[in-house]
């Protein structure tokens, strides 16, 4: 009979210490939730406010930066007597100013390492120097223009985008431009003329192939790409790069 109720006491005291083990560790786990779902939070406000203020600061910097070029003596000359010039986007925009993102939109470089061919005007340059900190640009040669064309070229018909294999296709959109086949389309863009901008904006913009690397070592890729900004007849160095 003791034998029995002591087994009856064990098991009911052996009960209780369950339940009140369970008890402790729902509270834990709620506690440790909590913990979380607050570090979270604060890791959130600080990154929301850490992106604030570094937009905050490269939208000032553009303000300040453009401002500064219109008292430079020289800053909107062309830098070199040519008339083609290429564009490559090679920087992200997340957070700078509208002047600059606008620009951008313009230049119709929406994605990253995408180039466009543009005509050397006082106003292109002054674009250019704009969003110099975000491409880079140059003077391509003809072997430039004819590799671009020839591999990565592509129009926008009906609004679908077509590789420019077909003459027949070129001659029905530019041909009032007296473009009639593949050949004439590069010589007008390496030679730009009056039609310039219309047989430009056939063109889509070129995407550039980028190294399987770039997305796992940006750094390094962008130090092989080298610094945005002006670079001259080195962006044909580029472009064999990425084409």
């Amino acid at each position: 009979m003791e034998k029995e109720k002591r087994s009856l006491w064990f098991q009911k005291n052996l009960l209780k210490k369950r339940k009140a083990y369970q008890a402790l560790k729902v509270t834990q786990a709620k506690q440790a939730l909590l913990a979380k779902r607050e570090r979270k939070s604060k890791q959130f406000r600080f990154k929301r406010l850490e992106s604030f203020l570094h937009d905050s600061w490269r939208q000032k910097h553009d303000v300040v930066r453009v401002g500064r070029l219109e008292v430079k003596p020289r800053a909107l000359e062309v830098p070199d007597k040519r008339s083609l010039a290429f564009v490559i986007r090679m920087e992200r925009i997340e957070g700078v100013s509208s002047l600059v993102q606008d620009t951008i939109a313009k230049l119709r470089l929406r994605k990253l390492f995408s180039g466009v061919f543009i005509n050397v005007t006082p106003q292109s340059v002054r674009m250019l120097r704009t969003v110099e900190p975000y491409v880079t640009w140059g003077f391509p040669n003809l072997k430039s223009v004819w590799e671009l064309i020839l591999k990565r070229g592509q129009a926008k018909v009906n609004n679908k985008t077509v590789p420019l294999t077909d003459n027949t296709m070129i001659d029905e959109n530019l041909g009032r431009f007296g473009v009639i086949c593949l050949e004439d389309l590069i010589h007008e863009i390496a030679l730009p003329g009056k039609h310039f901008r219309a047989i430009s904006s056939f063109l889509c913009p070129f995407h550039l192939s980028v190294a399987c690397h770039a997305s796992k070592n940006r750094v390094g890729f962008l130090k092989e790409m080298g610094s945005p900004g002006y670079r001259g007849e080195r962006i044909n160095q580029l472009i064999r790069q990425l084409n």
